[in-house]
């Protein structure tokens, strides 16, 4: 019951972005195709190769359960609301962030599963047909839903405007929750030693800190302007919460999943506080 209950929050926060997210702003930043083409790049590119990079420094300190979680983290989508809310923040272009962050969750719903399944090659998950479609079901699927009832939905929403940052935050607690309660009846947590946790946490700063200098390098020397930079910055360095742990617990079996999602809930806690203070430094340094 707590699965599916999870399953619909997450299907209920996509529905709602479906609505949100007008056609105009959706497509309008399509035509920004070089920001968009870095933005993918360091999504889907970017992040895989640090993964593969820092493999033989990461694995041995963490272990190959953790080490396959943490290399899950570098084949997520972007995040959409605070990939928004701190480009915003920082005096970016918030119409590409839109676009860029949301084209980024759409298309990770296919390329997520087959990078899975080219990189994660375990003996009991990985890409599948099956994968593809549960992950439509679940997020594409309502997300289109939401696009297409916008003519009636959209006014009243936006007179709720804090409703999809509620479903947002207790969506990720709800479907943490279930997760961790599959870890605790599992006795996953007696199998992972403490000493792990502190190089994990390195590993995840390491993995960030590499993924914001470069981004913010990318920026700089293919010739965009401040607010495209700022944009590339915070769109191409975070990965998905929201998106990640549904993905885990289709792709992955239960008993794996709760490990997968470990460190991407330590590497999402990180990017929030960390690209927080950074937004707040970049907008005082434009005033």
């Amino acid at each position: 019951m707590a699965s599916i209950m999870s399953k619909m929050a997450v299907a209920l926060l996509f529905f709602l972005h479906g609505v949100k997210l007008s056609p105009q702003n959706l497509w309008a930043g399509l035509t920004h195709w070089r920001l968009h083409l870095v933005i993918i790049g360091a999504t889907f590119g970017l992040f895989p190769l640090l993964g593969l990079i820092l493999r033989p420094l990461v694995n041995p300190l963490i272990g190959d359960s953790l080490f396959a979680g943490f290399l899950f983290i570098c084949l997520l989508p972007s995040t959409v609301q605070s990939s928004i809310a701190f480009t915003s923040m920082a005096g970016g272009n918030v119409a590409a962030a839109i676009c860029a962050a949301s084209a980024s969750s759409l298309l990770g719903v296919l390329i997520t599963p087959l990078l899975v399944g080219l990189l994660l090659k375990t003996a009991s998950g990985g890409f599948s047909g099956q994968a593809i479609l549960d992950l439509c079901l679940q997020l594409l699927l309502p997300f289109a839903l939401g696009q297409g009832l916008r003519f009636k939905l959209a006014q009243p929403l936006a007179t709720h405007k804090s409703l999809i940052s509620y479903v947002d935050r207790s969506s990720v607690l709800f479907i943490v929750y279930v997760s961790f309660s599959h870890g605790t009846t599992t006795g996953l947590w007696g199998t992972l030693s403490l000493s792990m946790f502190p190089a994990l946490l390195a590993a995840c700063a390491l993995l960030l800190a590499l993924a914001l200098f470069l981004t913010s390098q990318a920026g700089r020397r293919l010739g965009f302007n401040r607010a495209d930079r700022t944009t590339i910055l915070f769109c191409g360095s975070k990965k998905s919460l929201v998106a990640g742990v549904p993905m885990a617990n289709i792709i992955f079996p239960a008993d794996l999943a709760s490990t997968i999602v470990l460190p991407l809930m330590v590497f999402h806690q990180m990017q929030l506080m960390v690209c927080a203070w950074l937004a707040r430094r970049l907008a005082d340094s434009k005033a």
